[in-house]
């Protein structure tokens, strides 16, 4: 992983259950070895069902303490450029895109409702606040 800001590589469940990215293939060490007790087929089952466990406690218990609502409770911090964040999107939230903030919209009383934001695509996308996750990267 890169400490560069403005790489969009993250870490992810996959890095913890494959040690490296979910998209990359088996070594063929790991396809020819007669010792594995379990096969490839059943491992990539056993990988999908562990990582769907994972996003599935992650969406459930971290990221909606992202999401702060009680507004009466405490002033929250207004996005700001450059800040990363999470598109929630009505998909699974497997395909939930990282992006970055490069624009934003206050509104009449100062707080920011509405946000454009780029991709790692480079596609931008504008989108309420509500459906931004902001990621603990300030200091």
């Amino acid at each position: 992983m890169s400490s560069d800001p403005s790489d969009f590589k993250t870490l992810t469940a996959g890095h913890f259950l494959t040690m490296g990215p979910l998209v990359t293939l088996p070594s063929p060490e790991e396809l020819t070895n007669p010792t594995a007790s379990i096969s490839p087929r059943n491992r990539w089952s056993l990988i999908q069902q562990i990582h769907q466990h994972f996003w599935l406690r992650w969406n459930k218990e971290y990221l909606h303490t992202l999401q702060e609502r009680p507004k009466w409770a405490h002033q929250n911090v207004n996005l700001q450029e450059n800040d990363l964040v999470i598109v929630r999107e009505p998909s699974p939230p497997l395909t939930w895109i990282t992006a970055r903030v490069v624009e934003v919209h206050p509104g009449t009383d100062g707080v920011v409702r509405v946000a454009k934001v780029k991709t790692a695509q480079e596609k931008l996308l504008t989108r309420p606040v509500v459906k931004l996750c902001p990621l603990p990267l300030r200091n």
